[in-house]
């Protein structure tokens, strides 16, 4: 509905993020907050291990989002990521005794089965249809083909079975109702891409600070999605283990890393550290250097067996590592991509902000609003209409009533009143008779 207000959370391992936004008439989302909260010790490499402190949080950024909302939230839309999220395909197989036209029931049937397709521990949080092989031929759209043999192909997204039981706890022990759980790495897709994107090819590299996710579209259809447990922590780790406490490292990392080393660097600078401590430049960077190239080669090992499909499309980078210095020919280069590689950048089609709302431009926010763009439902609590005050039942007037005997005599016909009246007196000659009889 027009004017509603969506509200949505996602999880991520650096910080726990929440979004309110409004829908206009024309459709177009408004933000109107944002609140963020660290999730150190609560949530790591997307996966809620923390209860109590996920909890916390969420129950923190929704009572700050509550004072720009215009009411009380009741309900959020949950993104679903983090490690053990990934595709897998499978197929299911219809052999007809005769040539057949394949209906739409039959393919339905065909869904039906993948659907039980039983994953020990995982549960299917999406179906995605691939082309399915009818005979020898490969069609979109089967139905209506004649055919002895029907292969239908899917690509489930799935993810173990807790990653959603405990988001679901937590929400609960948030006092807050789950409007929907959607899968993130397909919201960041939507919000990110092109229809004719999708239609070309296109890889979608998330770099978050402990996961790297890497979703392939090809035909307009989702073909591979992982989630990478590395991210731009490692490289902050990497920087800490030498002998370097972990606010200095990330501090050197933002400061002075560079995924790709244009210009070689004198062997003699050195940098000052805390407490008196040393370390060359090129030593930095090296290391540096060196886990950037990792994470790249990792995502490429993903995005590769596709690249021939990928066509005239390109690599989007978004997420907070995707701004390091020169992360893009350090894409190029180690990954030896010939594709266009580009960072993305702004809002989303379909975002705007209300006055004086600024949202980052590291792209952390982006999968909150493709969440956002697939709200349907009004996340704030309804008043409930006010019960119509209950008006007295009239009062009639006041008639004087006759006693019961009199009242019964009145109903009484008349030759049951003269009946009466004579067996009335009779009875009171007896008793004065008898009266006269005793003696005195």
């Amino acid at each position: 509905m027009k004017n509603d207000v969506i509200v949505a959370v996602e999880l991520a391992s650096s910080s726990i993020r929440a979004i309110a936004g409004r829908r206009l008439p024309n459709g177009n989302i408004e933000v109107i907050g944002l609140a963020e909260e660290p999730a150190q010790n609560c949530v790591h490499k997307g996966v809620v291990e923390n209860i109590e402190k996920t909890t916390q949080a969420i129950a923190s950024v929704i009572a700050r989002l509550d004072l720009v909302a215009g009411g009380h939230i009741k309900s959020v839309y949950v993104g679903l990521g983090g490690q053990s999220l990934h595709s897998r395909k499978n197929s299911v197989k219809r052999q007809f005794p005769e040539l057949t036209q394949i209906t739409s029931h039959m393919v339905d049937m065909l869904l039906d089965s993948n659907y039980n397709e039983n994953y020990a521990g995982y549960n299917i949080h999406e179906v995605v249809q691939q082309e399915s092989l009818v005979g020898n031929r490969q069609a979109e759209d089967p139905v209506g083909m004649l055919t002895e043999n029907l292969e239908a192909r899917f690509l489930n997204v799935v993810a173990r079975a807790t990653l959603e039981d405990n988001i679901r706890k937590c929400v609960k022990g948030a006092g807050l109702s789950v409007a929907d759980i959607l899968v993130s790495p397909l919201m960041l897709a939507d919000a990110v891409l092109r229809p004719d994107e999708k239609r070309s090819g296109c890889a979608v590299v998330d770099m978050g600070a402990e996961t790297t996710t890497v979703t392939v579209y090809t035909k307009n259809i989702l073909r591979h999605l992982i989630v990478l447990p590395i991210g731009g922590a490692n490289v902050t780790q990497d920087i800490a283990a030498q002998k370097v406490e972990w606010d200095e490292a990330e501090m050197l990392k933002l400061k002075y890393g560079t995924a790709y080393q244009n210009d070689p660097v004198p062997d003699e600078e050195t940098i000052e550290l805390n407490y008196g401590q040393k370390i060359t430049t090129n030593k930095l960077l090296n290391i540096i250097e060196a886990r950037y190239e990792e994470i790249v080669a990792n995502a490429w090992h993903q995005i590769k067996p596709f690249s021939d499909l990928l066509l005239s499309g390109q690599v989007v980078l978004t997420g907070g590592v995707s701004h390091a210095k020169n992360l893009v020919p350090c894409f190029q280069f180690f990954a030896q991509c010939n594709k266009q590689v580009k960072i993305f950048k702004g809002l989303p089609d379909g975002i705007i902000t209300a006055p004086g709302v600024v949202i980052p431009e590291d792209g952390r926010y982006l999968t909150l609003m493709g969440l956002l763009l697939h709200g349907d439902q009004n996340c704030l609590a309804t008043k409930e209409p006010e019960k119509p005050k209950e008006e007295p039942a009239p009062v009639s007037p006041v008639v004087d009533t006759p006693s019961e005997p009199a009242a019964i005599r009145a109903q009484e016909p008349d030759e049951e009143k003269g009946a009466k009246k004579d067996s009335w007196w009779k009875n009171l000659w007896k008793s004065v008779q008898a009266g006269l009889s005793e003696p005195e």
